[in-house]
């Protein structure tokens, strides 16, 4: 039996005051092995996140069924808040996990991680200077790579295809791309011409690098209102991240980009000095942060979806003619035999 009134019931919500969600899936099952020192590699990923985010950043912790000595660090960062949220899971996931932090809440910008990537300084600035100075921009990863040029941008090459604005240009930190590709631990993933030159689009005086990768990204956060897929049948892998993080940005009609410069490290699975030195140049960031300006210039219909992603990626990704218009857009014919190697 029930006797009174709820006093919670028709109420409306405080506001958080937050207006950037960070959401991180952690699967740590031992600490041996290969995961022998990637509680280490947590505990940087989190110092530095804290350390170099802004006050209106809200960051979640989904714990996918990790071991105990994980849970009770997890449990000591709750306690001290360090962290605005930890959920706790049974091994559902990745992908499920990172939908479990974002369901219910409802921010401007969601950057999802893994908890291997090391956060330095200026990184969410960097990606709001895309996100304001361009409209069409759905994501942007802050480790930018050459190689994404070629993964799910077919509607940008559409949207710019004449324009004097998407070009190459020189690489700004090629050191930090060679850094990327030991992290992977596949140091020949870059060529020479990957190293040299990206393809970027500038408008506004902002520059991007064409296409984002999705182990560290920030979204617009209307990407995750209205997803036609809410579970993931994969632990990791396959098609999950592609399908639940990658194609939905598309299918609203925006851009995928990543910032010129390198703002975030993938770790890896091994604790290496340069990650406690860079560790203790980060500074506390202590700037007041109003919400960015957020506008949409998409036009965005379903026609135009398959055109642009399905009929025109298919003629622009013929290996003969994406070789010339790399050409045309600023590589020499070398460089652009060079970059079309996978």
């Amino acid at each position: 039996m029930r006797v009174g009134h709820n006093p919670e019931k028709d109420k409306l919500k405080n506001p958080l005051g937050f207006f950037h969600q960070v959401v991180i899936p952690v699967y740590i099952p031992k600490t041996e092995g290969y995961f022998a020192r990637s509680l280490e590699i947590l505990k940087l990923c989190l110092e530095s996140l804290i350390l170099t985010c802004h006050e209106k950043t809200f960051i979640t912790v989904v714990n996918n069924g990790s071991c105990a000595e994980v849970a009770e660090y997890l449990n000591s960062m709750i306690k001290q808040q360090k962290i605005h949220e930890l959920i706790q899971t049974d091994s559902i996931g990745k992908l499920n996990s990172v939908l479990k932090g974002i369901v219910g809440h409802d921010f401007s910008f969601v950057t999802v991680t893994d908890a291997d990537v090391l956060f330095m300084n200026k990184w969410q600035n960097a990606s709001y200077d895309i996100f304001e100075s361009m409209p069409k921009a759905g994501v942007v990863c802050t480790t930018p790579s050459s190689k994404s040029y070629r993964s799910l941008v077919s509607n940008l090459y559409w949207d710019k295809f004449f324009s004097n604005n998407l070009g190459f240009c020189k690489v700004k930190n090629p050191k930090a791309m060679k850094a990327f590709a030991n992290s992977i631990g596949n140091s020949e993933f870059y060529n020479q011409s990957h190293l040299d030159s990206y393809l970027t689009i500038s408008i506004n005086d902002t520059n991007a690098v064409v296409g984002a990768g999705h182990f560290v990204a920030t979204y617009r956060g209307d990407i995750f209102n209205d997803l036609a897929q809410t579970h993931s049948e994969y632990s990791l892998g396959a098609n999950s991240e592609h399908d639940l993080l990658d194609l939905p940005v598309v299918k609203k009609g925006y851009w995928r980009l990543s910032t010129e410069d390198n703002f975030t490290f993938h770790m890896g699975n091994i604790v290496e000095p340069w990650m406690t030195e860079t560790i203790q140049t980060l500074t506390v960031n202590t700037e007041k942060t109003k919400l960015p300006r957020l506008s949409d210039d998409r036009n965005y219909n379903k026609i135009g979806y398959a055109i642009k992603n399905r009929y025109f990626r298919k003629f622009i990704m013929h290996k003969w003619v994406l070789r010339k218009f790399l050409i045309w857009k600023g590589l020499n014919k070398n460089s652009a035999k060079k970059y079309l190697t996978w």
